[in-house]
């Protein structure tokens, strides 16, 4: 079990509705792990009712997960757009428990966007990781007035004494887009977490494929939902 793998959850005890869930893994812990979600939709709504002590059908969990090998210059950049925050709290705390020389001589910077000050999630779990935090809300109530994607851009371009960073992305694929063209711009490593409708989570019913470079398609289910950035075809 890694950050970045997801599992996928029947969301009430009948077929409706229907299909699972896909959420990531947020807190991976000794003895279980947390997710964090969004309300948008009858599944969600449900699994919002379960009260503890309840049992859940989940399988996973699947997919692949980030690479923090990766990141193994002077700088880690994480950024989050919305409810894509959710899997990056569990890519932080291995980080920060790398036996490897993880926040001593680096920096873990955290970019986290939101549309509104009340939509922020997650900004003090990272702050106690040692994490540099800077926040994006696109009405200005906090933090930088903008995009997370502008934010990046403006704090990447002060910066030529960060040597070897390494980008980890998750959130809405138009952010993903102009992420992965802003790592690719300065030749930075960039993986990205995806986002799709994954209703089988094993790559059978062919609902999450996206195109990639070169040609042909992948699974984010399966193949996913980590990549490279610079494979995707956007």
């Amino acid at each position: 079990m890694s950050p970045g793998q997801f599992i996928e959850i029947r969301c009430s005890d009948d077929l409706n509705p229907l299909l699972r869930r896909p959420l990531g893994l947020h807190r991976i812990l000794k003895n279980g792990i947390e997710v964090l979600y969004e309300v948008v939709g009858k599944g969600t709504a449900l699994l919002s009712k379960k009260r503890k002590g309840e049992s859940l059908d989940i399988i996973g969990p699947l997919g692949n997960g980030f690479d923090i090998k990766a990141g193994m210059g002077q700088a880690t950049i994480i950024i989050a757009g919305g409810i894509g925050v959710a899997p990056l709290v569990s890519l932080a705390e291995e980080i920060a428990r790398s036996p490897r020389p993880a926040l001593h001589g680096r920096e873990l910077y955290v970019l986290i966007g939101a549309c509104k000050r009340s939509h922020i999630l997650c900004e003090k779990d990272f702050k106690k990781l040692g994490a540099k935090v800077l926040i994006a809300t696109e009405d200005g109530s906090k933090g930088y007035k903008g995009l997370a994607t502008d934010l990046l851009k403006d704090f990447l371009n002060p910066k030529p004494y960060i040597l070897y960073p390494a980008i980890y992305a998750c959130g809405p694929n138009e952010m993903l887009k102009t992420v992965a063209w802003i790592a690719k711009d300065r030749r930075i490593p960039c993986q990205i977490s995806l986002e799709e409708r994954m209703a089988c989570g094993v790559g059978a019913c062919l609902g999450c494929a996206v195109k990639v470079k070169g040609g042909g398609y992948k699974m984010v289910c399966k193949d996913g939902p980590i990549f490279n950035a610079e494979e995707i075809a956007w």
